[in-house]
């Protein structure tokens, strides 16, 4: 019986319009109703999870800033912070590679030093909490990650820079133009375990949705793991189902199939 159902959100929940599905709070109510814990898994910043499900963000699951950061009923329950001096020399990095801004994430808020048009578009789509600094050096805040906004594509460009730290840190893809450095062991995934052994929840008890390449260790931890039928080839391969598009509603449809129409 399904008792968690986790999503990510841009490209999964969202359309490309960056709207809800237009049935999803009457979904969420029946959810609600039985039990069943509904979740956003996203590489989002928390506060804006909150601020997007602000009339129910008291009785929902965050797994935000993909998954060093998890918040149930308003409460933290868990986080993954990233060492300071390891955050500092990848900002040092990441500083040397041509077409590319940086967001440091931090509890408390996001920090950027480029005011470019259309990095900072990118900033107000997922980050409610941001401060233009002089220097992310100088951040005083517990450090969940630091993600690379890639103008030309981050798998690309920006990934053959990082990707010699991935036995020690989790790198991964959070979209097109994104590469996201956390701690090792960080991700998604992960965080969905701790949920499932605090809340007593099986992977068999789990259905979980998603489309990119943070989503990957998501898959490995729900029995009922669906990409999107727009997901990247290696979440569709590695998912036991395929959900319509983010654009036909396919996290409510298939919640829908199989969960309210079955009963107990």
């Amino acid at each position: 019986m399904i008792k968690l159902i986790a999503t990510d959100m841009d490209g999964t929940f969202l359309n490309d319009q960056n709207q809800f599905p237009e049935d999803f709070y009457s979904v969420f109510r029946e959810l609600n109703e039985r039990g069943i814990i509904f979740a956003a898994a996203s590489g989002r910043q928390y506060y804006n999870l909150a601020e997007r499900f602000n009339d129910i963000k008291d009785e929902m699951l965050f797994i935000a800033e993909n998954g060093t950061y998890v918040v149930y009923k308003g409460e933290e329950i868990f986080s993954q912070p990233l060492d300071r001096e390891i955050a500092f020399e990848m900002i040092k990095m990441a500083r040397e590679i041509e077409n590319t801004d940086i967001v440091l994430c931090g509890k408390q808020s996001a920090y950027f030093e480029s005011s470019h048009k259309e990095f900072q578009d990118q900033l107000d789509k997922y980050y409610t909490k941001q401060q233009l600094v002089d220097d992310l050096l100088t951040v005083e805040d517990d450090i969940l990650k630091v993600a690379i906004y890639d103008y030309v594509g981050a798998e690309q460009n920006s990934l053959s820079f990082f990707s010699q730290f991935s036995n020690n840190l989790q790198v991964t893809l959070g979209g097109y133009n994104w590469l996201d450095i956390m701690s090792g062991g960080a991700n998604k995934g992960s965080a969905i375990q701790n949920v499932q052994k605090l809340l007593n929840i099986s992977a068999n008890d789990t259905m979980v949705f998603g489309d990119y390449l943070n989503d990957f260790e998501l898959m490995q931890n729900a029995y009922y793991s669906f990409a999107m039928a727009n997901a990247h080839n290696r979440i569709k391969n590695i998912a036991r189902f395929e959900a319509k598009t983010n654009n036909e509603a396919g996290v409510t449809q298939a919640i829908h199939q199989y969960v309210l129409s079955k009963r107990d």
